[in-house]
């Protein structure tokens, strides 16, 4: 009934609510909504003095309504909602004011059907048919259409006792079927009775052939089980049991047989289990080597499956040098030099070496670092992996079944970035694959998949999922290996088609935590046409908003929140934004490659910047032609005219196809491929590929006694949030992890009202959260997920996280941007202090290799002297997805999501903790104060800000490429005065602590003291470098200047227990026997000037 009332907005959200009132800007202008706590419950908005009340409507048991009003007023139970409105038109109800105006529902603009939609069969209601003449008047139309139909087939082919019985179905049985429908059974006897007959051979030729293939079955079995519990003993002698089941079994046994047969297989020629053991063959790569001022050819040969590193004079030469995994210490890449590498080894003598080479291109020492990243990760003594890579997929199929040869697609082959051929044998962890437009079934598409894979790296991958939505689907394969790592598998869909009711468009997801990561995959398709925009973004706030993945117990969260990595994937189907007399123009522009202009009217890009949809997602540069819309069968022409019956429709070449993704904070996440194929041309659209090497955590089991162990602990303190909202309420915070035992609740805030309509909520009191594991290992993985809550109606103001990892080292500030069903609702400032137990941290593969952004100054030395490298001012920084702040671009500070503070300089920070220190465990308190930071001095209001590649990069689009960012990077200006960073308190707030404040530019400060203004978030740690640092790939310790990481992002902890990682970039990181002695005049390193300090690099001179 209230679906029809003017005043009811079913599931708007909260914001929108607030919109709605506000533009009516009348006192007891109301509306009601679905509450967004309650399931079931309904929420009544009231406007007066310009601020919206909300009162709940819960249902009791009965199902009766009634309105949490002010207290002392007694409850009035309704049966249906318009009494309930028409009692509270009246006075003294308990509310702020009576209401008086209703505020009317915003019609929704209905996606048009699309002409590509399957034809409909006739209504078939036969459960709205009440009268006999009509039931039976219904069932005649029926069998005399599908007669007809039979009657236009060519019956050549089958034989005639087959025709009669179809042909006595459709005059007779269907409508036996039809009343059994209507009746609720579903069982169709006359449809069973004609497929009987219709399978009489095949039924006995299955009962015959049904036991043979069991025999066969239980020899293939390793574990020689007495019985198949899937497939039972009766199963083939039971004749009541249906075609169909017996097919099934029939098909299982098929698949389950080939699986088996290959398992043996594969296993004697070198696998195990039906996974790879080894196949990866031996890859050479010639490369240069300067010795003396003169480039030396020479060969690199990396055999994985040996675990050896050879290196060579001539292709054809001796293999007598080499290196194995163990030895190779470190891999360094040059961001001055795209193609040159280093390659850091010890020797037999423990002598480290420092071995400098030059690819043909990037692509070639990219495909290197993979297969010795790979040989790593496959000798490693770790029971569990800390890295994994994700190949996503996306493919509008365009309703046309899939080429024979679609494996380029898999191998992240064709355009923009892509994979070198050296790396095509080694294969992903995991393969999403999102289609749309799929005219395929779910087990023929999913084996297509499997075979494809098959055939291009020999493992079965196991199906971890398949979920599908009409014509949307998406399929998720992970190596044999992982499928015991993998648990809690949710899949779910959202239709956004007409009316939300149908699922032409829609998305589908499937989520799952892999060890104690947590995973989520959205494909979608959104609604098409150049001129609906804003539908395509109403789209994603509903998929948003009510695709239910996940730990059920984030119910405030939305899918956003709920992942360490979530990957967006699909059919977006937003445009390039220009008139369509521009076609030929962009035609010609693609064809020279000249992407930029065109992406700068990409509707997608321009609706991020403006944060209606995508809120802190990243997506990698975009380097290929538009995906859609070519013509079939050829990729070398776009068909952007279509005819139609209104007249010439225009689809400009665009990039409909996108991957995107979000991740926690602090954790680390690199994109390696990204682009569109060349060869697969069934469809108007070219698929899309994306792959990511990806850090996860390990299901943690403590090693230390639970009754002498350090308990730990993590107090948030200092918090002060500001809300967009116009809502008058009291508000209070929940903290959420999988590190705690219950989700922990505040006290209520003090509000404060601002002139420009925000409302500051201070929480005062400091909240103790008591983790369940205390261990280091474990807490630095962990993150605390944020809600602000209003105490009227338990609903959720906005949403935030904050890594545990920032507070590794100290007391630390933190500013959370606060988002709500994918906008932005507010900021949450505060501090953040983590004490854990005794423990270290182990190295993570994703150390392995480093990033150098400045090359050493280049002596003519022999390759004992490494004191060179002591002068050298380095500027290379670790994983950048562990870089705080915010990003620069165009002129304008984009907000990343989060920041942290810089931890006072007088705090031991990475590879700054001697030792012999007797400190036990890691009780940053003692290092600063809670709300005290220590106070900085002159030098230390210079530090340096780092845009965070996880969401973005600075002075960029959003899609810009890594190589390309540091580029462009190297040449940037020194920062202006202006953009300085301070602790200063907020005015009239002298008690409170100092707030982290973000500053414009991603630019170390320059050291002469300019005039300092206060802004708002700033970085985690100090530096004094004038240059800028860019984020790179993972590396391990830092140099004292520059700032100290998480661990993650080092083998090792700031403890006394741990050892210190290595990291063989400076020569400070060397053993000191291999330095030669210091020259007089050049300056000391860091070691001689601080002995106390572990040597991690030099000072900056």
């Amino acid at each position: 009934m209230q679906n029809f009332q003017p005043w009811y907005h079913g599931n708007i959200t909260r914001s929108q609510a607030e919109d709605l009132l506000s533009k009516a800007a009348r006192d007891g202008s109301f509306l009601i909504r679905d509450s967004e706590s309650i399931q079931g419950a309904y929420a009544l908005c009231v406007l007066y003095q310009n601020c919206v009340y909300t009162y709940r409507i819960l249902p009791n048991e009965d199902k009766k309504l009634s309105v949490q009003a002010s207290e002392g007023v007694p409850i009035r139970f309704f049966t249906m909602l318009p009494e309930l409105v028409e009692a509270y038109y009246n006075p003294n109800m308990g509310l702020v004011t009576h209401l008086q105006a209703s505020v009317q529902r915003e019609e929704e603009m209905d996606e048009e059907p699309e002409p590509s939609l399957p034809p409909q069969l006739p209504p078939r209601n036969f459960n709205d048919v009440k009268e006999n003449d009509s039931f039976d008047q219904s069932c005649k139309s029926l069998s005399d259409t599908y007669l007809m139909r039979l009657q236009h087939m060519d019956l050549s082919t089958i034989p005639e006792e087959h025709e009669k019985a179809i042909q006595e179905y459709f005059r007779t049985s269907i409508c036996t079927d039809a009343e059994q429908a209507q009746n609720g059974n579903h069982n169709l006897p006359g449809l069973k009775k004609l497929t009987m007959a219709i399978c009489k051979n095949l039924n006995s030729e299955i009962s015959r052939i049904l036991p043979v293939l069991e025999v066969f079955h239980k020899v293939l079995d390793q574990q020689l089980s007495p019985g198949l519990s899937q497939f039972p003993r009766q199963t083939s002698a039971d004749s009541s049991q249906s075609v169909s089941f017996k097919l099934e079994q029939l098909t299982k046994l098929l698949y389950s047989i080939e699986d088996k047969t290959k398992s043996s297989l594969f296993e004697s020629a070198g696998y195990d289990g039906g996974h790879r053991k080894s196949l990866i063959p031996a890859v050479t790569f010639e490369v240069k080597q300067e010795s003396l001022g003169i480039n030396t050819k020479m060969f690199l040969k990396v055999d994985v499956e040996s675990g050896k590193l050879f290196f060579k004079k001539s292709k054809d030469g001796p293999e007598d040098k080499y290196f194995v995994h163990n030895k190779i210490l470190q891999l360094v890449k040059s961001q001055k030099m795209h193609a040159k590498l280093v390659i850091v080894v010890e020797t037999e003598k423990e002598k480290i070496l420092r071995k400098e080479f030059v690819f043909d291109d990037t692509k070639k020492r990219e495909g290197c670092c993979q297969l010795l990243q790979q040989m790593k990760n496959k000798h490693s003594e770790k029971p569990e992996p800390d890295m994994i890579t994700v190949f996503i997929g996306t493919w509008n199929m365009g309703n046309a079944g899939s080429p024979n040869n679609i494996k380029s697609w898999f191998q992240c082959k064709g355009q923009g970035k892509t994979r070198d051929d050296t790396a095509d044998q080694i294969p992903h962890d995991f393969y999403v694959i999102g289609t749309q437009e799929d005219p395929t079934g779910e087990r023929d598409w999913a084996d297509t998949i499997k075979s494809v894979l098959r055939n291009l790296t020999n493992i079965s991958f196991k199906q971890v999922a398949i979920h599908s939505l009409w014509s949307i689907r998406i399929v998720v394969l992970v190596k044999p290996e992982h499928e015991n790592r993998i648990s809690h598998v949710f899949s779910d869909s959202v239709k956004t088609g007409i009316a939300n009711t149908l699922g032409n468009k829609g998305a589908v997801g499937v989520s799952f935590m892999f060890n104690g990561t947590s995973f989520g995959f959205v494909n979608s398709h959104l609604t098409s046409g150049s001129e609906k925009k804003l539908r395509r973004n109403q789209n994603y706030v509903n998929i948003l908003r009510f695709l239910n993945l996940g730990d059920k117990k984030l119910n405030p969260f939305d899918i956003t929140h709920r992942f360490t990595h979530l990957f967006w994937l699909g059919d977006l189907n937003y445009r390039v934004e220009l008139p369509s007399s521009e076609a030929e123009n962009i035609v010609a522009k693609i064809k020279q490659q000249q992407y930029q202009e065109l992406l700068s009217k990409d509707q997608l890009t321009m609706e991020r910047n403006d944060g209606k949809v995508f809120l802190h997602f990243d997506e990698e540069e975009i380097t290929f032609a538009p995906t859609y819309r070519f013509e079939r069968e050829t990729r070398e022409k776009y068909a952007y005219t279509k005819a139609k019956a209104t007249g010439t429709k225009y689809n400009l070449p665009s990039w409909c196809d996108r991957v995107l993704r979000k991740s926690y904070p602090l954790v680390h996440v690199v994109c390696q491929a990204y682009g569109c194929t060349n060869d697969i041309m069934t469809s108007d659209h070219s698929p899309v590929f994306a792959s990511f090497e990806v850090g996860v955590a390990s299901q943690f089991v403590s090693k230390q006694d639970p009754n002498n162990a350090q308990q730990g602990g993590i107090q948030i303190m200092n918090c002060k949030a500001t809300l967009y909202t116009k809502s008058k309420t009291k508000f209070f915070i929940e903290y959420y992890s999988s590190c705690l035992e219950k989700t922990v609740k505040t006290s209520e805030g003090d509000n404060k009202e601002h002139s420009d309509g925000s409302i500051k909520v201070w929480f005062g009191n400091q909240v103790e959260l008591t983790p369940i594991i205390s261990d280091p290992e474990y807490l630095l993985d962990q993150h605390i997920l944020i809600c602000v809550k209003s105490t009227d109606s338990d609903e959720s103001y906005g949403e935030g996280c904050v890594a545990l990892r920032a507070a590794q080292f100290c007391y630390t500030e933190f500013q959370v941007t606060l988002t709500h069903h994918g906008e932005k609702t507010g900021v949450l400032t505060g501090g953040i202090q983590l004490h854990t137990s005794e423990g270290k941290t182990t190295e993570k593969l994703y150390d392995f290799i480093k990033v150098e952004k400045d090359d050493p100054v280049t002596s003519k030395c022999k390759g004992g002297d490494f004191n060179k490298f002591s002068t050298t001012q380095a500027h290379d920084i670790s994983n950048p997805n562990y870089m705080v702040g915010m990003a620069f671009k165009a002129g304008s500070v984009i907000d990343k999501g989060w920041s942290y503070s810089m931890p006072p300089k007088n705090v031991p920070t990475a590879g700054q903790v001697g030792k012999d220190s007797k400190k036990p465990g890691y009780d940053v308190g003692a290092r600063s104060p809670p709300g005290k930071p220590s106070p900085l001095g002159e030098e230390e209001k210079s530090s340096e800000m780092f845009d965070n590649p996880l969401y973005g990069s600075m002075g960029k689009s959003h899609g810009r490429s890594k190589d390309q960012d540091h580029q462009q990077k190297d040449h940037l200006a020194p920062p202006d005065p202006m953009f300085g960073c301070t602790f200063k308190p907020a005015d009239g707030e002298p008690d409170r602590p100092p707030v982290p404040t973000p500053r414009n530019r991603s630019f170390t400060c320059s050291e002469t003291k300019p005039q300092l203004q206060p802004l708002n978030p700033i970085t985690l740690h100090p530096l004094s470098q004038k240059k800028p640092v860019v984020p790179s790939r993972s590396e391990g310790g830092m140099a004292h200047p520059r700032p100290p990481l998480p661990a993650k992002s080092r083998p090792a902890m700031p403890e006394p227990q741990i050892s210190k990682p290595r990291d063989y970039r400076e020569s400070s990181e060397l053993p000191s026997k291999l330095r030669l002695p210091v020259r007089p005049g050049q300056p000391q390193s860091q070691k001689d000037m601080h002995p106390e300090v572990p040597k991690t690099g030099r000072p900056v001179k």
